[in-house]
C-alpha cells in the first residue's frame, strides 16, 4: 500500500494513508534508522517500510506492507 512518510509541525514521525484516510504517528520502529524494517502506528498497524539510504528526505511516499497484528 502506499504510504507518506513525513514529519508534522512538533517534529513527530507521522505515517499517512490516502486509501484509508488515516494518519497516524510512529510509535515504535524496530530498526533506530527506519528504513528496511517494520514501524508501529498509534492506532497498533505495523507496516513493513522498504529498504531506503538512512539520509532521505521527507515527506516521501513509499510502497509499505501492512503486517499481521
Amino acid at each position: 500500500m502506499k504510504v507518506m512518510i513525513r514529519k508534522d509541525s512538533t517534529g513527530a514521525i507521522t505515517a499517512y494513508v490516502p486509501k484509508k484516510d488515516l494518519e497516524e504517528k510512529i510509535t515504535q520502529m524496530d530498526n533506530p534508522d527506519m528504513w528496511g524494517a517494520a514501524v508501529t502506528l498509534g492506532n497498533g498497524w505495523r507496516l513493513e517500510l522498504p529498504q531506503m539510504p538512512v539520509d532521505t528526505r521527507l515527506p516521501i511516499t513509499v510502497e509499505a506492507r501492512k503486517l499481521e497484528e
